[in-house]
């Protein structure tokens, strides 16, 4: 029987969610399966997935066939890289040791490069959000000053309106209080 190492697709409509599981190349898509080793949700950035790495490993080391998607979810994970490693364990090239030793820093090297990512993504989006925020703040001060000007310009209006009032007034009593001090 030739296995097949596939996506079973789950969620909603416009929001997948995948099983990762092992079935029989005869199997539809979301029909009968052997055994699940993990979960894929492309809907998160970056994807998410959870396996079973030694699960995974056994049935690529048997010889369980891979979909393209699943290939490079396996090999973003390591398993390619362990099997790689394994088979140099087989041939006699270096101990199980060694290659436990050279898989733990390629782990750990790809560990860091996606540290580095996500710091350099982190970085920008925070740059971004400053960036809006100076850009509010000045639209807001533009607007205050703006405020600032009307309100003055009424003002200045007001006092004009007021002023006339005010002038006429004192003169016509000015003579009136001549004439009652006299």
């Amino acid at each position: 029987m030739a296995t097949r190492i596939r996506l079973q697709r789950h969620g909603r409509k416009s929001y997948a969610f995948y099983s990762i599981v092992i079935a029989d190349s005869r199997a539809p898509r979301d029909g009968k399966f052997i055994e699940k080793i993990g979960t894929y949700n492309p809907n998160t950035n970056p994807a998410t997935v959870d396996l079973n790495f030694d699960a995974a490993l056994a049935w690529v080391l048997k010889g369980a066939q891979p979909s393209d998607t699943v290939r490079n979810i396996l090999s973003r994970e390591g398993v390619y890289m362990k099997k790689h490693l394994l088979g140099g364990v087989t041939k006699g090239a270096f101990g199980e040791a060694e290659a436990d030793a050279k898989f733990e820093a390629w782990k750990n090297n790809k560990q860091s490069g996606l540290a580095a990512l996500k710091a350099k993504d982190d970085a920008a989006k925070q740059a971004e959000a400053k960036a809006r925020m100076d850009a509010e703040k000045k639209i807001n001060e533009d607007k205050a000053k703006a405020l600032a000007e009307k309100k003055a310009a009424e003002e200045a209006a007001k006092a004009a309106a007021e002023a006339p009032a005010t002038e006429a007034a004192p003169v016509e009593e000015a003579p009136a209080t001549e004439t009652a001090a006299e």
